[in-house]
């Protein structure tokens, strides 16, 4: 009876003693953040494209390139997620850590294992140990008492055959926590590993979406460049038929050729941009690039108004700030496996078997045996090497500590930067466009004076280069402001959160395009446009001289307001 109590009560102290966690009790690291962003100052929404987010519209849709209202980009962005390799790869490496979270697992568990085997050996002539001579085993050798019977005797010594069949089981009690920080550990790792993915899908998302704004900005570049070829050829026939009847040098012919060429020759040039844009869209998709094109689109960007909250949201929204907070917590688990290794390890270990020097009396029951017992492991000196991995675990997690704030830091940073772009481009792109309008105005100014004797072509020529140069500053700058307002979308976090975890988790698990050939988006049907397009070959009139009006340039933009977000 009291053997029984002793029993129970070594029982009760070990599941006490192994509901010890030596891991540091974990709070997410503190970041420092304002209580509004500094560039969310008034001003109007349609122009500058955000505005404070209400509750009913705090969060940025999952989908959220459909903002743009682009048929083509929401086609191209459906295939990221199922085709692009950098996609594929960090899904990959979030199984990976999935894998690593079961492994670890598996230790809570005893390890049961069989090992078979066949041994023949020999004992000396005068009677001491035998020497084996042959053995066959399906596992481990094991150390088992031998019989000593012998099969064989020469006068020598014996030669025996033993036929042994053992089954083993051990068990590492988690006294200290090891196993279970390990645990944790290899999870919080895995969650960061799927904060990754959705970094990684976001990114993605975003540079398709900056590439093919660009594509677009190329092909308006080149529709300004047709229209000012055309008025560059209207001004070669004018000068040409002046210089007929005697009212224009050969130098004016001159320089209305050289003009026309490099217009020309800057057309055909994009040819190289429009090329590199393409293939990097079909890269981004996950096909190869000599299978992808895109036809001619004019670039129409609708600026679409994005919701931005405040600061502290950015640690719920950014999946990069997610995964960053995740290894904080990772290292913090690593912190008690360091300290674990200070104290003694026990682990419970049984065998039972049958052994027999003949095999069709293996199983006899008599021939049973079987052993039991605790194994407690303590090392006594290592020459500092726990102190240094405690010191090296501490110092990690403080590394990460700091690698979060960071992130943090640079994703207040990230929306500063597109709220500011926004804000000042709105009011860069309204100027822009009035000067464009003014060059439109000089340019028929110089025309009129031109043909009237009044001015040399020179001045023409200026004119006309000086209304090329506005109108592709005001393309750059619409352009800045598209990427402005993708990259404040990126800066946000997309349409991911953390209460989208589980979601993202389990894609990353079974990712929507896996064994999948990618497919190749309807877009193709522009493979048959040449790259760079054939330019105008045709004779324009005097009266088609100034084609720039204000139905071909860009529409004026609204201009801002102080109508409070």
């Amino acid at each position: 009876m009291m053997k029984t109590i002793l029993n129970l009560t070594a029982l009760s102290g070990i599941l006490v003693i192994g509901g010890c966690n030596l891991a540091p009790h974990y709070e997410a690291p503190k970041a420092d953040s304002s209580g509004t962003f500094k560039e969310a100052v008034p001003g109007n929404i349609s122009a500058e494209g955000w505005k404070v987010a209400e509750p009913r519209d705090s969060e940025i849709r999952g989908n959220w390139w459909e903002m743009y209202n682009d048929p083509d980009l929401n086609e191209l962005e459906a295939r990221v997620a199922i085709s692009n390799q950098t996609v594929a790869a960090a899904e990959a490496n979030y199984r990976a850590a999935r894998a690593l979270v079961e492994e670890a697992q598996a230790a809570l568990f005893p390890t049961v294992l069989v090992e078979p085997s066949v041994v023949r050996s020999r004992s000396s002539a005068s009677g001491g140990n035998p020497v084996v001579s042959s053995s066959t085993s399906s596992g481990a050798t094991s150390t088992t008492a031998s019989t000593t019977s012998a099969n064989e005797n020469n006068g020598n010594g014996s030669t025996r055959t033993t036929y042994t069949l053992p089954l083993e089981a051990s068990y590492e009690v988690d006294l200290w926590g090891s196993v279970r920080n390990q645990v944790a550990e290899n999870r919080y790792a895995a969650q960061a590993s799927a904060a990754q993915v959705a970094t990684a899908l976001l990114s993605t998302q975003n540079q398709l979406a900056q590439t093919y704004f660009e594509l677009r900005a190329v092909d308006e570049q080149r529709r300004i460049l047709d229209t000012t070829l055309a008025d560059f050829q209207a001004s070669l026939y004018l000068v040409r038929t002046l210089f007929h009847n005697g009212l224009a040098s050969d130098e004016d012919l001159a320089e209305a050729d050289n003009q026309l060429d490099s217009a020309m020759s800057q057309a055909i040039d994009l040819g190289i941009s429009r090329a590199q844009f393409e293939h990097a869209i079909a890269v981004l998709i996950g096909v190869p690039p000599a299978k992808f094109s895109m036809a001619i689109r004019p670039f129409n960007p609708a600026l679409p108004v994005v919701p931005v909250g405040l600061p502290a949201d950015l640690l719920e929204r950014r999946p990069d700030i997610a995964a960053a907070e995740r290894q904080v917590a990772a290292t913090n688990a690593a912190i008690g496996i360091a300290r674990a290794a200070y104290f003694p390890n026990l682990t419970l270990s049984a065998s039972a078997g049958f052994e027999s020097t003949a095999l069709s009396q293996l199983f006899d029951w008599p021939n049973r045996f079987w052993s039991f017992g605790p194994e407690l492991a303590q090392i006594l000196f290592d020459g500092g090497a726990h102190n240094a991995a405690i010191d090296q675990a501490r110092a990690l997690n403080e590394a990460a500590a700091a690698n979060y704030r960071q992130a943090v830091l640079t994703a207040f940073q990230s929306v500063e930067d597109n709220l500011a772009a926004l804000r000042i481009l709105s009011q860069e792109i309204l100027q822009q466009h009035n000067a464009t309008v003014a060059a439109q105005h000089s340019v028929e100014l110089s025309v009129i004076r031109y043909k009237n004797g009044l001015d040399s072509y020179v001045n023409v020529i200026t004119e006309q280069n000086s209304f090329l140069t506005s109108r592709e500053a005001e393309l750059q700058v619409q352009l800045r402001q598209v990427t402005a307002s993708l990259n404040l979308v990126n800066g946000l976090g997309g349409g991911w959160s953390r209460s989208d975890w589980g979601q993202t988790e389990k894609m990353a698990q079974h990712p929507p395009g896996a064994g999948k050939e990618p497919e190749v988006p309807s877009q193709d049907a522009g493979a048959g446009i040449p790259n760079p397009p054939p330019l105008a070959n045709q004779s324009v009139l005097p009266e088609d001289l100034l084609k720039q009006n204000q139905e071909d340039m860009a529409p004026a933009p609204a201009p801002p307001s102080a109508t409070a977000h």
